[in-house]
């Protein structure tokens, strides 16, 4: 990977103060002129439109750039099934318009998707094509988006050592483009290695960067996430339940706002986290079983994992049998495995002693083949592939 001089450092430390609005560059052709703030629903509704005003005048580009906004509004509000629909539309028509920016745009989106269903080693495939077709197409943004998603897979999987210095290098570029709704993203990624290794008080202090510069940005979603971000680590760090539920309802309203489907859900798992932390049991669980039913409706695995994992924590500490939380815990391991999460066995490890179960009842060795494992990041392809993105301008 390219080093940083010297120069380009203070270049950096120049413009950390982000000089433009959030913008959407997945809202294209004649959805252009949407928000980044624009509600899902109307951005579902007019992209139908603009989908259907493009097949009957057969314009394949427009078709594909059109279809982009639709499959990402699909995805977004936990539709899954019709944004797999849309994505794979949206490249063939990209393909048969021969434009390759279209076909890495629709890539990304597939990628992304495959991602927020747990299926990482498609996500790593598909984010990897959309970079190799942003380059051939000239369009860095969408190469840069999809080394992004590279970057978060690999974050979420629990390699930080390997992506750790992409999500930086990303910051450094989007903040010397003055680009407010990557450089949030990429704060955001950091924070989230930082508070997962203990670092609270550097954690904190980058969510809140991100929350101030998507404020600044009117970036409406960056801020709900990174809302979310300060009150996991005001919880864990602190204690303080209250500000942190605070936090999570000014999160909550955004959500609601812009239908941010699976940001809804995060948000009512941490609200369990957070109750949790606190001892109150009872409303942990109710807070559990909310966002397991909403990650279930949107087929999202990791979230669906998760929140068995607190659900089952919340139970055994209202009294549940032990055999039946160590049951589940056993089926919430082989489920956080087959998505191809790194930190799986510590995670259960780490409940087990929590809760004083018989470690012989939820063994951690390999008791099965999952047969579905998470392909890592090739340490080489993502260093390049950084590199190029570097000395090409983005």
């Amino acid at each position: 990977m390219a080093p940083v001089t010297q120069k380009a450092q203070q270049a950096v430390a120049r413009n950390t103060a982000i000089r433009t609005k959030a913008f959407a560059p997945e809202y294209q052709g004649a959805l252009g002129s949407l928000s980044v703030n624009s509600s899902l629903t109307e951005v579902l509704e007019r992209g139908i439109e603009a989908v259907r005003q493009a097949e009957a005048a057969g314009d394949q580009r427009e078709l594909a750039r059109c279809g982009l906004a639709v499959s990402e509004a699909y995805r977004r509000l936990g539709k899954v099934e019709a944004a797999d629909r849309a994505w794979k539309a949206s490249y063939r028509a990209a393909r048969g318009a021969g434009d390759p920016g279209a076909m890495a745009w629709a890539l990304w989106s597939g990628g992304t998707l495959a991602r927020q269903r747990g299926a990482l080693p498609l996500a790593f495939r598909l984010l990897g094509l959309a970079a190799e077709a942003g380059e051939r197409g000239e369009d860095m943004l969408v190469r840069s988006y999809s080394l992004a998603g590279l970057a978060e897979t690999g974050r979420i999987q629990g390699d930080y050592q390997l992506v750790g210095e992409l999500h930086e290098q990303l910051l450094s570029e989007a903040r010397s483009r003055g680009e407010a709704r990557h450089a949030v993203w990429a704060l955001e990624g950091i924070a989230q290695m930082h508070r997962n290794t203990g670092s609270y008080d550097r954690a904190l202090a980058l969510f809140e960067e991100a929350a101030r510069t998507a404020a600044a940005a009117d970036d409406r979603r960056g801020r709900a996430w990174a809302l979310r971000g300060v009150a996991d680590v005001v919880s864990a760090r602190d204690g303080d339940a209250e500000r942190a539920l605070a936090l999570l309802s000014e999160a909550e309203s955004i959500c609601r706002a812009m239908n941010l489907s699976s940001a809804l859900a995060y948000n009512h798992k941490m609200r369990g986290n957070v109750r949790y932390r606190a001892g109150r049991y009872a409303e942990a669980a109710e807070e559990y079983t909310r966002s397991l039913g909403e990650f279930r409706a949107m087929e999202e695995s990791r979230g669906t994992a998760l929140s068995r994992l607190g659900l089952a924590k919340s139970r055994a500490r209202l009294g549940q049998d032990p055999a039946e939380t160590a049951r589940e815990l056993r089926d919430v391991r082989r489920a956080l495995e087959r998505i191809g999460l790194r930190q799986a066995r510590d995670m259960i490890a780490k409940a087990v002693t929590e809760l004083g179960l018989d470690p012989s009842l939820v063994p951690l060795g390999d008791d099965e083949d999952n047969g579905d494992h998470a392909e890592g990041l090739n340490p080489a392809t993502i260093g390049a592939s950084a590199g190029t993105t570097a000395h090409a301008g983005v």
